[in-house]
């Protein structure tokens, strides 16, 4: 990462207890080589046994990033950053009021077994399916990792059972049509959420951009230039919901440093 970002990442990084005089072994290699190695890890998609050597040993690259999965550090990071991003985009607000939920289905590698697994008849697709919930700026606010042969209106259920409990501003919900029927009234009359359903009429052929849905849209796209999420390789479904995490963590560091060198460029010099 350069510079400009390091210093976003610092601002908003929670603190290990060592360094906040709670006690507790000080870490061996330097945070900013850490991150550097679990971005490159989740950008190239690679084997842990292949982290380069020019970052620290991958089983303690492996122990920082299931540590910080563990202990929710990532969580803490990233809602931090997206914070950050809607007040930088003028939002009302660090948190949302509204919604987008869809869901992608991946091709699961030889990894993927039992329960993990499942077959979308729709996609044709054997594997898992990433369901996510984002906000008006496709920033992400909860990820659910099933097996493909879930449908969306049951896996919805969890989905928005947790964006009602994390985030209780949030009112109002924009889904597909994959979500129509029970769901919309069960998420009514338990969470006080209007899910509207945003169809695609059936006189429309080819791509069309539709209301709402392309920011969702827009989000699986970011993810998917992360070679990583192309396809579902992980053992645990916490696993793959972290990388889509680091992933976003990436994404909005890089929209935050990018500003902050925007403001540099444009804050006038002031003569002596």
């Amino acid at each position: 990462m350069t510079d400009e970002e390091w210093q976003v990442i610092r601002r908003v990084m929670p603190l290990p207890g060592w360094l906040c005089g709670r006690g507790g072994t000080p870490e061996g290699y330097c945070h900013r080589e850490m991150f550097d190695a679990v971005r490159y890890f989740v950008s190239e998609g690679i084997k842990w046994r292949a982290v380069p050597a020019d970052f620290p040993p991958w089983g303690a690259v492996y122990a920082f990033a299931r540590r910080w999965r563990a202990e929710e550090l990532l969580d803490v990071l990233h809602d931090r950053l997206r914070e950050q991003v809607r007040l930088l985009e003028g939002r009302d607000g660090p948190e949302p009021t509204a919604a987008i939920v869809d869901s992608q289905s991946l091709r699961g590698a030889a990894t993927l077994t039992g329960d993990r697994r499942g077959y979308d008849g729709a996609k044709l697709v054997s594997g898992s399916k990433r369901h996510i919930a984002v906000d008006c700026l496709g920033l992400l606010l909860v990820v659910l990792v099933t097996a493909a042969d879930l449908q969306d209106r049951d896996a919805g259920v969890g989905l928005l059972r947790t964006v009602r409990r994390l985030f209780t501003r949030v009112r109002l919900v924009w889904a597909d049509s994959g979500y129509a029927g029970a769901l919309v009234d069960w998420a009514r009359e338990k969470l006080a959420l209007k899910v509207e359903v945003v169809r695609r009429s059936d006189d429309m052929s080819g791509f069309v951009v539709l209301p709402r849905r392309w920011v969702v849209e827009r989000t699986f796209a970011w993810l998917v230039n992360c070679r990583r999420l192309v396809r579902d390789y992980e053992r645990t479904t916490a696993a793959h919901e972290a990388y889509v995490k680091w992933a976003m963590v990436t994404l909005m560091t890089r929209r935050l440093a990018a500003a902050g060198q925007r403001q540099v460029r444009e804050t006038p010099l002031v003569s002596a």
